[in-house]
């Protein structure tokens, strides 16, 4: 059996997390304190720290809040001049930043509750112009989606998919987060989704930039939605819904083109449809040969996907494949569950769960940022690596902070000098 020595010296196991912590403070903490205003005008936390303590949840491998307590703070606040809270005070800024719901009332008499969680979207935007990730005056592509959150929280709602959660509606340019809001899980996806995408890209033209194309599922297909997504877009993507009147005119086609998108053999047609009366739009019409003998008695020997665009001028293949593309979005929804707390909300209502939502959708984004920022290659992460392999690459490391000229000195215990070229990168 080997000899141990025990050393009582504060190391730590986390020391990558310090130059995090510190370009977190750089990049973001006078966008955050300067949106959601002081907390405090003395000794206590303002919400900069408390986001900063949040994000040191998720950057250390942790799954829930109360991690920042139990097992963190002691690394944590080994750092010589940031301070990191308990995880109560984060559970109280986020009852502090909760905003009322909104209830609208259906045709059957019904009502569901939103919640639009306004001054946190801004500032979800706010911080991405910040670390550059978004720029004023530039053109993006924007994607819509619903995400069905399973929790059985007190006012948590059955939805389609039988079981008890939320319907978050999310908004994403490229690999970003920008606009979140939240409603009940029963809540039809089309219910006031007007309403909810007027206020997400109004505050993109709010902050002085332009959506060129936007795309999302058959479940954005109906004409109130089309027609508010049309005056904040050049051009549309948007999957259609099954129409009986329209069947005939698809199965009536000829001059089909054969084309091959993704090792698979398609069928592509287009046609000039008025789904709705005065508003005429080019249909992309998508077939392939089901497989085996049996046929469907709807569609018959084919499968059929159709996309409603007002893009008259891109060939009919350019637009599946940019409409496809979409479906790599999912991998973001599956990283908020797994990495960034999605799958374990914290409190018991949903206004207080969308801001937990929209808290670590931007811990996400400036997840991302950081990726951009390091030298990935030299830790054997990507940029697309998982907050998982990050924290077994990069925060795990040993560390111990000492005092030598007056000055504080991070030694970090490895033979990596890429290190200090992110720390340069954070002090700088």
């Amino acid at each position: 059996m080997a000899n141990v020595a025990i050393k009582s010296e504060r190391l730590t196991p986390f020391g990558g997390i310090f130059p995090i912590m510190e370009q977190f403070t750089s990049l973001l903490s006078s966008t955050i304190d300067s949106t959601l205003g002081l907390r405090c005008k003395l000794y206590g936390y303002q919400y900069s720290e408390i986001i900063r303590s949040l994000l040191c949840v998720y950057f250390c491998g942790g799954s829930c809040v109360e991690d920042v307590t139990a097992h963190l703070m002691s690394h944590l606040s080994l750092h010589p001049t940031l301070r990191t809270c308990s995880a109560d005070t984060i559970l109280r800024a986020i009852n502090e930043l909760a905003r009322e719901n909104i209830s609208y009332t259906s045709d059957a008499g019904k009502s569901y509750d939103f919640n639009t969680a306004d001054t946190l979207n801004t500032l979800l935007l706010n911080c991405l112009l910040a670390t550059g990730q978004l720029k004023e005056g530039g053109e993006y592509d924007v994607d819509f989606d619903h995400q069905f959150i399973e929790t059985e929280k007190y006012d948590a709602k059955p939805t389609y998919k039988k079981f008890l959660g939320y319907r978050p509606g999310v908004a994403v340019i490229g690999d970003m987060i920008v606009g979140i809001e939240n409603s009940d899980g029963n809540t039809n996806v089309r219910f006031h989704q007007g309403d909810t995408l007027k206020r997400i890209l109004g505050r993109l033209e709010e902050k002085k930039m332009a959506v060129n194309r936007f795309r999302a599922d058959c479940g954005s297909c109906s004409e109130d939605i089309v027609d508010e997504v049309r005056k904040h877009c050049r051009t549309f993507y948007i999957r259609a819904n099954r129409c009986c009147s329209l069947y005939d005119d698809i199965f009536a086609l000829r001059g089909w083109k054969r084309e091959e998108i993704n090792g698979i053999v398609f069928e592509l047609n287009s046609i000039l449809v008025e789904k709705w009366k005065g508003k005429p739009y080019r249909l992309i019409i998508q077939r392939q040969r089901r497989m085996g003998s049996g046929l469907d008695l709807w569609e018959g020997e084919y499968t059929y996907r159709c996309i409603l665009t007002n893009d008259y001028e891109s060939s009919m293949s350019d637009i599946v494949e940019f409409y496809n593309m979409r479906g790599g979005k999912e991998r973001i929804f599956d990283d908020m569950n797994n990495g960034f707390g999605w799958g374990r909300l914290p409190k018991s209502f949903m206004a207080e769960n969308t801001v937990f939502l929209l808290l670590t959708a931007l811990i996400r984004n400036f997840y991302k940022a950081i990726m951009q920022r390091i030298e990935v290659k030299k830790f054997g992460l990507k940029e697309t690596s998982r907050i998982k392999t990050f924290v077994f690459k990069f925060i795990s490391v040993p560390a111990k902070w000492i005092k030598t000229a007056r000055q504080c000195v991070l030694n970090i215990y490895t033979d990596n000098h890429a290190y200090a070229e992110a720390f340069k990168t954070s002090s700088g």
